[in-house]
């Protein structure tokens, strides 16, 4: 039996000491208000124990890790046909690079770079009569919390600077992969990326990919196919172009975002998030990776 308290306890003690904590995503305003000396963990086990330590019940912006949410709601929607508009090669590239879109004519290389999650936006926006409203209730069923919610500040503040994401969206538009309107499309796409969450209720949330698609209460979201599917793209795609270097220091499927939040799990044994806004280049969390790193070294776990 892992002591995965003391564990946590340890990753917490060395993160408190670490002095390069990275630095925050200051391009989205209202990230750049976060307290860069924040840092915390959180795991729920297969039995449904719950181990945590420093920061974990803080509220932060998951951003990106909102992606695998709404790819995991298009695919309980309209199934593989999901596929049809988006592939899942990993890109090499950065999230927001434009480059690939136009060289593939409008096929996104996977739905957890911009482009691919705003065709998985799309797509959303087509099949949910309220996307906003039905995707934050679908966020609240599978995490079994109510208080989860948009952060209205977060999603202006993203709004106001996002650019580059008009730019994809038009791209897409041009080449006939988004259906909607452009600033419907957004709108949903600022939104779902400003979900406030503290790192339990991300691991809750995260529950059902290591839980053969059914969450806390048992109830199944996803077929095991779909949750194979979503796990193994997470793998290849979830760190932007740093993901095989956290393949290779973690071994875990997982997802970051810029709000300093990483989710990943071990497949029937666990969930883990960390938060820690500092960044490192490739814009993921500084003490968030090497905090993943030092529990699957620890606990000798891992996919591989």
């Amino acid at each position: 039996m892992i002591d995965y308290q003391s564990v946590l306890n340890a990753i917490n003690e060395a993160a408190s000491k670490e002095k390069e904590r990275g630095k925050i995503a200051d391009y989205i305003p209202e990230l750049a208000k976060v307290d860069v000396n924040n840092f915390g963990i959180h795991l729920i086990d297969n039995h449904q124990n719950n181990f945590f330590a420093g920061d974990s019940n803080e509220l932060f912006s998951i951003q990106s890790i909102s992606k695998v949410l709404t790819l995991s709601m298009a695919l309980g929607l309209i199934g593989e046909d999901v596929w049809k508009r988006v592939d899942v090669e990993p890109s090499g590239d950065p999230f927001n690079h434009l480059s690939l879109l136009e060289l593939e004519n409008g096929i996104p290389r996977n739905p957890l770079i911009n482009p691919g999650a705003i065709v998985i936006a799309d797509i959303l926006v087509s099949q949910l009569k309220n996307p906003k409203e039905d995707f934050l209730s679908f966020v609240r069923q599978i995490a079994n919390d109510d208080t989860i919610d948009y952060d209205e500040t977060v999603a202006l503040s993203e709004k106001k600077t996002g650019f580059r994401n008009f730019a994809a969206a038009n791209l897409l538009k041009s080449y006939k992969n988004l259906n909607n309107d452009v600033d419907a499309v957004l709108d949903f796409y600022f939104h779902q990326c400003s979900l406030s969450m503290n790192c339990e209720q991300l691991t809750h949330a995260f529950y059902m990919f290591m839980n053969h698609g059914k969450c806390r209460k048992n109830k199944a979201y996803l077929t095991l196919s779909q949750v194979k599917r979503i796990n193994a793209i997470m793998l290849t795609c979830g760190f932007y172009d740093e993901a095989g270097e956290f393949a290779f220091e973690v071994g875990l499927p997982g997802k970051s975002g810029v709000g300093g939040g990483i989710v990943a799990l071990l497949p029937n044994k666990f969930c883990v998030a960390t938060w820690s806004p500092g960044l490192n280049p490739k814009g993921n969390s500084k003490l968030g990776m090497l905090a993943l790193e030092k529990l699957t070294t620890e606990t000798e776990l891992s996919i591989f």
